[in-house]
């Protein structure tokens, strides 16, 4: 697939700012940092292109926006609910969790997206110390 300037731009602006930006994040991140000015719907169109083909991963539901990542390989997220950051955790805390749910359910899993909700760790400190 060839990419248009605007979507290598916005790939790379992705893979620069790793915080599972949004498409209004990185519009912004676009917007401020480029002479040539791309539209909001240019963003959206070429981040559901680019999920669609599997160069980047789409996440849904974490605090009711979509946000992107450029990390496709197999991964968890963490959800901090007081800075509203999203974090990788690696998938190798639990190596067989499909094969176990498989066994256990009967199911086939293609696929799987695990996301814990809590604090962060700056967050949880932050809280001790105003405690």
């Amino acid at each position: 697939m060839n990419f248009s300037k605007q979507r290598k731009r916005i790939l790379e602006t992705l893979k620069n700012n790793a915080v599972h930006p949004s498409a209004e994040y990185l519009h912004k991140k676009i917007f401020d940092e480029n002479d040539d000015k791309i539209g909001i719907a240019t963003v959206y169109r070429n981040l559901n292109k680019l999920s669609e083909i599997g160069t980047i991963k789409r996440i849904n539901g974490l605090d009711g926006s979509v946000h992107y990542d450029h990390n496709t390989h197999v991964h968890y997220h963490f959800f901090c609910k007081k800075c509203r950051k999203i974090f990788d955790i690696p998938s190798d805390i639990s190596p067989n969790i499909v094969k176990k749910a498989e066994e256990l359910t009967g199911f086939k899993i293609d696929t799987h997206e695990i996301v814990f909700h809590g604090e962060c760790n700056n967050c949880r400190i932050k809280g001790e110390e105003n405690g």
